[in-house]
């Protein structure tokens, strides 16, 4: 409309029949694009063009046209009636709406059945899909969507399949790994590890390894969470100058990450090593985070846990988990009030528990003052001590080579099943990787396993270096420490040896 100033139509609803939704969508957000502008002004246009105002923006950024409007994360609430009422949606195309014939006409339908508007910009005035004209034109835009969706997906798939032949990456890199291109937005030259994001798999990978019975995919998510370490969709997006969402880790997401063969520096698809024409092993990127005799041993230690679940509070309370009721053996929990700081106690016997039917009165102490009794006996028992780490030895390295031969065999095996490779030439591969394996399992090896080395640090450097409450309970944990509790009318007011001596006072409780 001329003469209209576009900033002027965006206002709340207002129930005049013609309050419209803004929708946008984009499949990449680069630095350089100004899609996400003139999508904008082309939908102020359209609105603008019907005399509607525009009460709310439906953006999709990073959403592929291929996704189902009703599952977009922000039009899909909307088509689903989730988020209020509105008049109708303006787009600055049909491809915006989606690049799917069916997807659109649905959308359109709907619009159609519940007497809202559609509009987008470059068609005079709303659609109305039971004009067989207007039916037609929206048809064929969806359907030239369609083809346009097509084309892009079939040149992806021939650019992975020349990029696999040709033994290089295409995609997102593996988290721990990063992309070096030596010309800006140029091909990828080579693969590194990231230097922090390596470290931070590392890491997680050796205190699995040391105590797989307490550390778990799920405790380790959580760690990282409270540390504030970015999540793999948060650290990829910062690394391409992109703000972080605030993603939180998962232990799925984890453990897919530990388990994949993508650790070992090799080229994937479909989750599995991609494997060289010319010898039949998987093609290497790079270096891996670790060998293939560690990458088992963290396979085995995940997979085969089977212990029973758990709940493990991650709040700040030192010795959830660690102290015990004196009277009838139960854990403690934590008690809060508006009026009170926070208390440990047992709870046991008002949730109805057999074995502790008889414990009245139940222990209570305030948790600052328990929390600090615990505190100053163990630094001073143990503070001093050093500090030894339990890690995994992959042995001389022939172990580790047998199991990678094994692997690609297999690999080349079921390749063979599936019909990727002509019989010659997978019988004289297979062969080679047989004799190869056969000269391996001769030669002397040192066996892998776990040992345990000095850190050069003592137990009250790791304790105050400690991140948080909830690394320090760990502390307690690693070192078997356990906490009896009693009422002060029990007749044990203190165990021999633990936290006051028969010539210091008793523990003051509550």
């Amino acid at each position: 409309m001329r003469g209209t100033d576009l900033n002027t139509i965006e206002r709340p609803y207002d129930g005049c029949g013609k309050c419209l939704l803004g929708v946008r969508r984009l499949s990449r957000v680069k630095l350089a694009t100004s899609s996400p502008e003139r999508q904008r002004e082309n939908v102020l246009a359209a609105a603008a063009s019907v005399g509607a105002h525009i009460i709310g923006w439906a953006d999709d950024w990073e959403v592929s046209g291929a996704t189902d409007p009703v599952t977009r994360p922000s039009l899909g609430p909307w088509l689903r009636d989730e988020k209020g009422p509105y008049d109708g949606l303006v787009a600055a195309a049909v491809d915006r709406l989606g690049r799917n014939v069916v997807d659109c006409l649905n959308t359109g339908y709907k619009m159609r059945d519940e007497k809202k508007m559609l509009v987008t910009y470059g068609h005079d005035g709303a659609w109305n899909l039971d004009d067989p004209a207007d039916e037609n034109r929206f048809t064929m835009e969806a359907w030239g969507a369609q083809m346009e969706l097509r084309a892009i997906q079939r040149r992806n798939r021939d650019a992975t399949v020349k990029t696999r032949a040709a033994g290089r990456p295409k995609g997102k890199p593996s988290y721990g790994f990063q992309y070096v291109r030596k010309v800006m937005g140029g091909k990828i030259d080579q693969v590194e590890l990231h230097p922090h994001a390596s470290e931070v798999l590392r890491n997680v990978a050796r205190r699995i390894l040391a105590d797989p019975d307490n550390v778990t995919c799920s405790s380790e998510a959580a760690r990282l969470n409270r540390a504030g370490e970015l999540s793999p969709a948060d650290h990829l997006a910062v690394m391409y100058g992109k703000p972080a969402g605030g993603r939180p880790w998962s232990p799925q997401s984890l453990k897919d990450i530990l388990l994949s063969e993508a650790t070992l520096g090799y080229l994937m698809h479909r989750n599995k090593p991609v494997l060289g024409r010319g010898d039949g092993h998987p093609v290497r990127l790079c270096e891996g985070l670790w060998d293939r005799a560690t990458h088992e041993a963290l396979r085995s230690a995940i997979l085969s846990r089977k212990a029973p679940w758990t709940r493990r509070s991650n709040r700040e309370y030192l010795l959830t988990t660690v102290a015990l009721c004196g009277q009838c053996h139960t854990r403690l929990y934590t008690q809060t009030s508006k009026d009170a700081p926070p208390r440990y106690t047992c709870t046991a016997r008002n949730k109805g528990w057999l074995q502790a039917q008889h414990c009245r009165p139940a222990p209570l102490i305030n948790a600052h003052l328990l929390d600090a009794y615990v505190e100053e006996w163990f630094l001073r028992e143990l503070g001093d001590g050093v500090i030894y780490e339990t890690v995994y030895d992959p042995g001389n390295g022939i172990a580790e080579r047998v199991a990678e031969t094994r692997a690609s065999r297999e690999r080349l095996r079921a390749d063979r099943e599936a019909g990727l490779y002509d019989a010659a030439w997978f019988r004289d591969r297979y062969a080679a990787l047989g004799r190869e394996l056969a000269a391996l399992e001769a030669e002397p090896r040192r066996a892998p396993g776990m040992v345990r080395r000095p850190t050069g640090e003592t137990v009250a450097d790791r304790w105050f270096r400690a991140a948080d409450v909830q690394a320090r309970k760990e502390i307690l944990i690693d070192f078997g420490v356990r906490v009896t509790l009693f009422p002060a009318s029990a007749p044990v007011r203190w165990v021999p040896g633990f936290l006051h001596g028969p010539d210091q006072d008793p523990m003051a409780l509550l």
